[in-house]
């Protein structure tokens, strides 16, 4: 009888339907489209002047490990977790998810062309600095970009 599946369905090497054929196609499309989502975030956004908190942020596809580590820093956040309350639910909203890896502070001095990245947060400890500058030199190749374990 022609016609009774629109699609005919893949059948196992038994002669039985595989299933979740369509569920895997589907769960593959969406996390595609959520690495692309990872692919577009910005890996570095920064104030562009003064002494700042930042932390560095894992963002990754939900249920997947596709992951991005990001920089984020603004004179405007009293505490770390405050940058952190910013971040995550614009991320959720996208599908990804956030983890903390730590934070400190960066210093910058765009008229020297200049960053400094040192200190420590309370709420999520050191973040790994020289990973942080990794991240800020790409998004500032022509700056002098240093990092200390020092507090101040």
């Amino acid at each position: 009888n022609k016609g009774i599946y629109e699609n005919p369905p893949v059948l196992s090497g038994a002669g039985r339907p595989l299933k979740s054929t369509r569920v895997s196609g589907v769960l593959t499309k969406a996390t595609a489209a959520m690495a692309d989502a990872l692919a577009k975030i910005p890996v570095v956004e920064i104030d562009p002047e003064g002494t700042f908190k930042y932390i560095l942020v894992r963002v990754k596809v939900k249920d997947g490990d596709v992951h991005k580590d990001i920089v984020r820093g603004t004179k405007s956040a009293e505490y770390h977790n405050h940058i952190f309350e910013k971040v995550n639910p614009a991320m959720e909203a996208m599908g990804l998810e956030c983890k903390c890896l730590g934070g400190g502070k960066i210093e910058h001095n765009s008229q020297e062309k200049k960053l400094r990245v040192f200190g420590e947060s309370t709420a999520f400890g050191k973040a790994d600095h020289s990973v942080s500058v990794e991240k800020l030199k790409s998004a500032f190749s022509d700056y002098d970009i240093t990092w200390s374990d020092d507090k101040k």
